[in-house]
């Protein structure tokens, strides 16, 4: 399968356009107007869209946190989680193996499935993460985003994420089921009652829903996916050092003149899941 980018326009227009931008209040990032008054930009805020049953997902995570450590401007980035459902419509089959399920998604042999899931494993064994295909639950994502939603709001949002993607790949946990979510949130400091006020109705559902719609908008396409400062865009779970020189152009960039760009690398592995799969691909 190949990927392909989009930048629209709409994403340029965004950029200047307050009333279409969506920031929450308390990040403070480099714009251009900031730039042409020669003020220091706070923050380099990186969006994250991913999922917590896409694989890559909570590998790039990891690449991007330890780029993050090795940049030299560490403590003026700030992350935002945004939401992106690989199958909305995925419900959960009690006894269908997560090799079984994409077999027949793909029309391929178990064990074939299972070679490439293999190489998977080596890869987040490689960023310190434990992946265990055997007991992945496949299912659906919505409600585990809006939990996470909630977790943003009480600033416990990275922890929350972590907390999920953890209970998927390593614990084999069912990240649907309500009672899981209630204790996943308990594990990070979540309030209870709001959990429960979230998980019996559908509040922050339209949270989720903008995460989703601003997706398409800018053309993301599959997962994970990364834009710095509302700008630039880099797809798929990039090797550490590509992400730190990222960061460095993009620093770099940001105090001379801002402009669309995507530093998406060329000639590179690049791994992502898409509502048709995940793969590798190579420009």
């Amino acid at each position: 399968m190949k990927f392909k980018q989009y930048m629209f326009q709409i994403f340029s227009k965004m950029v200047h356009d307050k009333s279409k931008q969506n920031i929450f209040s308390e990040f403070i990032y480099c714009d251009k107007i900031a730039l042409r008054q020669s003020v220091r930009c706070l923050t380099m805020k990186i969006e994250i869209w991913s999922d917590y049953i896409c694989p890559f997902c909570y590998i790039g995570k990891r690449k991007v946190e330890r780029a993050i450590e090795k940049f030299e401007h560490k403590n003026d980035i700030v992350i935002q989680y945004k939401s992106y459902e690989l199958s909305p419509d995925a419900t959960y089959i009690p006894g269908k193996s997560y090799h079984e399920l994409l077999a027949d998604k793909y029309n391929m042999t178990t064990e074939k499935v299972k070679q490439m899931n293999e190489n998977i494993r080596l890869q987040a064994s490689e960023q310190g993460l434990e992946y265990h295909f055997d007991l992945m639950q496949p299912t659906n994502t919505f409600d585990a985003h809006r939990i996470a939603k909630l977790a943003a709001k009480e600033n416990k949002g990275q922890e929350m994420t972590e907390r999920i993607f953890k209970a998927y790949f390593t614990e084999g946990l069912l990240i649907s089921d309500h009672h899981t979510l209630r204790k996943l949130a308990n594990d990070v400091g979540v309030d209870s009652e709001k959990v429960n006020l979230i998980l019996e109705s559908r509040k922050l559902s339209s949270h989720v829903r903008d995460d989703e719609e601003q997706a398409a908008q800018i053309g993301v396409q599959g997962v994970p996916f990364f834009v710095l400062n509302e700008i630039y865009a880099v797809s798929g779970a990039q090797p550490t050092e590509v992400f730190v020189e990222i960061f460095n152009k993009v620093w770099e960039e940001e105090h001379k003149n801002p402009a669309l760009k995507s530093f998406t690398p060329k000639n590179l592995e690049t791994s992502y899941c898409t509502d048709e799969g995940c793969g590798i691909d190579k420009d």
